[in-house]
């Protein structure tokens, strides 16, 4: 079915003004400043959305698809994700990861989930590889998930400074850096390799010295977690000077907690003077989010959901930041970063992913690819094993 949205007022994600637009086999159709006529036979839904501000389909480009955690035994496995806790907050869009535990969860299954949330209607992908060195893969080489695996985008997520990680040499990181940029030469992919920063006092060392000594490109490289301490994001803007993309994660911060918010990281970021598309925000949704004790044992943790982007968003804006500024991070950046060409933008021939604001900046009404998943805050469309219970709620 078509459907006509009527004055919305659009960034997209630059600000555009009051605007129509024509949705269509799951594609942004038309743009236009006047209602069209449209002939009586094509049966076309009209919604007028009332100048609400309408945005393009949130990106989360680092999302435990098939649950996180595990760090404290068994039972601290996170269950896997549900379609609801993507769509609600807006998220239209996902990059599934493995974390510290790639030994029970493998790579196979993080691609059967990103597919299975593909029929769901969200937009999937996955990285190749957990933490850990010699990395899990499907094919048996990094190089080989990415060009033969439909879902697989890069490498990820690699972990360095921390005690979970294998304690990689440069010489191990830059040949999974390698694989994973010639990978993407050979497939338009992303091949990227997604680093996981832990709070050991070596920071970036390995990757200023991969940048130091190697041929790769510094777009191969996509640190997250970088705002997890205020020293780390400090070295993480001197990476961005060398064209190295920082991807800032929306967890909980205390106050008087050693870090950075997603928000406070943001707007540092965007007053640094630094290529405003050089930086990403993510969610670690699904993911376990520990504090340890002396002796590396978990204290305490919390789990990652993706509705911290749009809280993320709706507080960069409380904060006087102007919209147009702040979601390129959440969307534009992210789908150039990720090569993505259809994705983070509205424009005639992009996916209709699109997100209806409130006045409050919250989210109201979400498409994903042309199809209301989300009216009103509330879901239209839930996953297969979810109930009417709540967000993810399952069977």
């Amino acid at each position: 079915m078509l459907e006509l949205l009527l004055d919305a007022d659009l960034y997209a994600p630059q600000y555009v003004g009051r605007r129509n637009l024509l949705v269509g086999g799951g594609r942004v159709l038309w743009i236009g400043v006047d209602e069209p006529q449209m002939p009586e036979e094509l049966d076309v839904a009209v919604t007028d959305l009332g100048g609400a501000r309408l945005i393009p389909g949130l990106i989360d480009a680092h999302a435990h698809l098939t649950g996180g955690g595990g760090e404290a035994g068994y039972a601290s496995r996170v269950p896997p994700m549900r379609l609801t806790h993507f769509t609600l907050g807006g998220v239209t869009s996902a990059v599934g990861v493995l974390g510290t535990d790639d030994l029970t969860r493998t790579t196979a299954q993080l691609v059967a989930t990103a597919r299975a949330f593909e029929e769901e209607g969200l937009s999937a992908w996955c990285y190749t590889g957990g933490y850990h060195l010699p990395p899990t893969t499907l094919t048996g080489s990094v190089r080989g998930d990415i060009v033969h695996i439909d879902r697989v985008i890069g490498f990820g997520e690699l972990a360095l400074s921390d005690h979970r990680s294998s304690q990689p040499t440069l010489e191990e990181v830059l040949r999974i850096a390698s694989e994973c940029h010639v990978a993407g030469l050979m497939t338009g992919k992303a091949g990227v390799c997604h680093v996981h920063m832990g709070d050991g006092v070596r920071g970036f060392e390995l990757i200023r010295r991969a940048l130091d000594v190697s041929e790769l490109p510094a777009r191969v490289w996509h640190p997250t977690h970088v705002n997890r301490r205020r020293g780390l994001f400090d070295e993480a803007l001197e990476l961005a000077e060398r064209g190295v993309t920082l991807d800032i994660t929306a967890f909980p911060v205390a106050e008087g907690e050693d870090a950075y918010s997603a928000a406070e990281a943001l707007e540092r970021f965007l007053e640094a003077d630094l290529d405003p598309t050089r930086v990403t925000v993510s969610s670690d949704g699904g993911g376990c989010l520990p504090h340890f004790d002396a002796d590396g044992r978990i204290s305490s943790y919390d789990v990652g959901s993706p509705l911290a982007l749009a809280e993320t968003i709706a507080e960069l804006v409380a904060r006087g930041q102007a919209l147009e500024d702040v979601l390129p991070a959440f969307t534009s950046n992210v789908a150039h970063f990720l090569r993505l060409p259809r994705k983070g933008v509205i424009a005639p021939g992009a996916d209709a992913d699109l997100v209806v604001l409130d006045a409050q900046q919250r989210v109201r009404d979400v498409l994903c690819r042309g199809v209301w998943m989300v009216r009103g805050a509330r879901p239209l469309v839930r996953g297969r094993f979810e109930t009417s219970d709540g967000p993810g709620a399952a069977t």
